[in-house]
């Protein structure tokens, strides 16, 4: 009798442990439609000489879906305009974590060394976060390592996204 209902035990503890985790969506956390994604560039601090650049915010507006597998969400922007550094990756793609929308990726940071220089293009890598807040907007940031040649050094922003009408 003993043998049978730690079987019946085991039994059930692999079965639930077969379930597939609660995605994303289903706990609210989907990132669909339309935002006004906001990076504060005016803000930026860092390593970087970059970091010290004045800059105006950015905005624009992006369609965002959601699509979740057993273990994992994925939001894709579907629609907004290009970057204008051709290097970063599209579409862009980003993972949730369980806590937060996270894309991470390497690309060409594009180094301003004043109206009469030419930019100088140096290898970089970018991860950027958005945290769900209770109001549906996302709080989060923008963090950069510059890896090489005179712009060497980190950026970092802060970021947030806006439900768009």
């Amino acid at each position: 009798m003993l043998v049978r209902r730690l079987c019946t035990a085991l039994a059930a503890v692999l079965v639930a442990g077969l379930a597939p985790m609660p995605s994303a969506a289903a706990v609210g956390q989907g990132w669909n439609g339309r935002y006004t994604v906001v990076t504060y560039a005016s803000q930026k601090n860092g390593t970087s000489v970059a970091a010290r650049q004045p800059e105006g915010d950015l905005s624009a507006v992006y369609t965002f879906a959601t699509a979740c597998a057993a273990t994992s969400c994925v939001a894709t922007v579907l629609d907004g305009p290009a970057p204008s550094n051709p290097t970063i990756p599209q579409p862009q793609r980003y993972k949730w974590n369980g806590e937060k929308w996270t894309f991470a990726y390497n690309w060409q940071w594009e180094c301003y060394l004043g109206d009469s220089a030419p930019r100088v293009f140096s290898p970089a890598q970018s991860w950027v976060s958005y945290t769900p807040q209770p109001d549906g907007t996302l709080q989060g940031s923008w963090y950069t390592d510059i890896l090489s040649g005179p712009c060497r050094g980190n950026v970092l922003m802060p970021a947030a996204a806006f439900p768009a009408p």
